[in-house]
């Protein structure tokens, strides 16, 4: 995911996830999202996320990785979007998991 997600960039960024999850048809069991290079996220991070997760087909489980310390884990923490989706310190637990 980029540096930043923000108005200026979540609209375009919905199109090219959802489309990546399409390709992958039923193959796609786990969507994995990685912020951790994402230094800023505001509420349309999150709606961003949570677009992708409802687009998921049927059985298709999402994960995020964020940096504890980060600014993506936080928001992720004040929105309450933490609760229903995963989140991982680094990409290792999330694909482990």
């Amino acid at each position: 995911m980029p540096a930043e997600i923000d108005f200026g960039n979540a609209e375009q960024l919905l199109p090219l996830i959802v489309s990546e999850t399409l390709a992958r048809g039923d193959r796609l069991e786990v969507l994995v999202l990685d912020l951790t290079t994402t230094h800023f996220m505001d509420s349309q991070g999150v709606r961003l996320i949570n677009d992708v997760r409802h687009r998921l087909r049927p059985g298709a489980r999402m994960r995020l990785v964020a940096r504890p310390d980060g600014v993506a884990s936080r928001v992720l923490e004040l929105t309450g979007l933490r609760r229903d989706v995963p989140v991982y310190d680094n990409l290792a637990e999330a694909m482990a998991s």
